[in-house]
């Protein structure tokens, strides 16, 4: 019913496993559902099917933050979600780190955790420039997760990119990729991708092993970070694939994970705690 009313295409009854079996042996791939009767059943309508999907478009190089960031700045309010006016928040934001999120397909839950850290937060659209960031007087910017390429949206890496140095810096997944980007390193698409609410990844600062929530089909690649300027933080250890990073002279720090919680387990929330104290760091070194 779910399905029908907003107008989603569902399938069931295929063998699960052999799916399975498939992308574990060839990777993530493109795919079709056809809902058209006389594609069933012969080897020419599978071929036909075929040949239409692979003439798809893939997600490689296809920027689809633009399809989900917002489409103006807002203040982050769970009873509502109001346009931006600094005058009419400057009683309610008095004594609280002031965050920006630079919104690439943001998830709630991540805008919660931020409030429950002592933080203001005001969203605004994946294009905002920096100028335009830096303008709001942030006490510290996070760059937000989101779908697709990373590569492909270099408006988003390239803002990222002036405002290291500038104010402390936190990003997660897509954001993560974004800071990664900012400052010279690669990113690849993964064979399998990481989703699920049950990937171990390994503090390499302390040693400690927590079960973190991912969802994500590309990867910074670590052989491309300058080592001058980062540290690995993180690790998959399903794969050894690179999971947080941290520059060694700004404070800016990004995981490759969800930290917030939503779904599944909370082993990552301290890291919010991290950029609080980032912030307040830095605000009492300016004075």
């Amino acid at each position: 019913d779910y399905l029908k009313k907003n107008n989603i295409i569902g399938i069931e009854g295929i063998d699960t496993r052999a799916l399975t079996r498939r992308i574990r042996e060839h990777g993530a791939m493109k795919a079709i559902i056809s809902t058209d009767p006389s594609t069933v059943g012969t080897r020419h309508a599978v071929s036909l099917l075929l040949e239409k999907v692979r003439a798809s478009e893939g997600i490689v190089g296809k920027d689809l933050v633009k399809e989900v960031t917002c489409k103006k700045m807002y203040t982050w309010d769970e009873a509502r979600i109001e346009t931006l006016d600094v005058r009419s928040k400057k009683k309610e934001t008095e004594g609280k780190n002031s965050v920006v999120v630079i919104d690439c397909g943001v998830k709630y839950n991540i805008l919660r955790e931020l409030v429950e850290n002592n933080c203001s937060v005001m969203v605004v659209p994946a294009r905002t420039s920096s100028t335009e960031i830096l303008q709001l007087k942030p006490d510290g910017v996070l760059l937000s997760n989101g779908p697709g390429d990373p590569a492909a949206v270099p408006y988003v890496f390239n803002t990222v990119k002036e405002l290291v140095g500038k104010v402390p810096l936190f990003g997660i997944c897509l954001g993560h990729q974004m800071l990664g980007l900012a400052l010279g390193a690669k990113t690849y698409k993964l064979k399998f991708g990481h989703h699920g609410g049950n990937q171990p990844v390994k503090d390499l600062k302390t040693g400690c092993i927590h079960i973190s929530v991912q969802n994500h089909g590309f990867c910074v690649d670590a052989n491309t970070l300058q080592k001058d300027d980062f540290e690995v933080t993180h690790i998959n250890l399903n794969d050894q694939t690179l999971e947080g990073i941290e520059h060694k002279k700004f404070p800016a720090f990004s995981v490759q994970f969800h930290p917030e919680a939503s779904p599944g387990p909370n082993d990552a929330k301290y890291l919010f705690g991290k950029f609080k104290k980032m912030m307040e760091n830095e605000r009492r070194a300016k004075g």
